[in-house]
């Protein structure tokens, strides 16, 4: 927690980015942080379940292809470890029209940004899940 002047303290919310595009997940990092949220980054979904067990977040923000775990597969095995981050999810993809893909999202009712996705829509989400 951080202090704010006049005593008041501010409770930073941390997010774990997942996405194999190192790139989008740098940027991604820069812009929520700009937002004042503390932002981790994994490359895969082996890597941010390691995080996931290790860290209590309070929202990921994962693509569905990656390689060594898909998105679809890290969302199951961490929602068993932290049943608590299950609905807090928002899933960035390219690719929304693939039937396992569009399945997966209805039968878990999930939240989801299709890549390119608006910077705006996306904090706008993220904020969402703080409400």
């Amino acid at each position: 927690m951080e202090s704010k002047p006049g005593g008041h303290t501010l409770e930073l919310k941390a997010i774990l980015v997942v996405d194999d595009d190192k790139q989008l997940a740098s940027a991604l990092q820069w812009i929520l942080a700009d937002e004042n949220f503390l932002v981790d980054i994994a490359y895969d979904g082996e890597e941010a379940l390691t995080k996931v067990k290790a860290h209590e977040y309070n929202a990921v923000i994962c693509d569905m292809k990656m390689p060594r775990m898909r998105g679809d597969e890290f969302y199951l095995k961490a929602r068993d470890v932290r049943p608590s981050v299950s609905d807090r999810f928002i899933f960035i993809t390219g690719f929304a029209t693939d039937p396992h893909i569009t399945s997966f999202f209805n039968r878990h009712e999930v939240k989801y940004l299709v890549k390119p996705f608006a910077i705006e829509g996306l904090i706008n989400c993220v904020k969402e899940l703080f409400c």
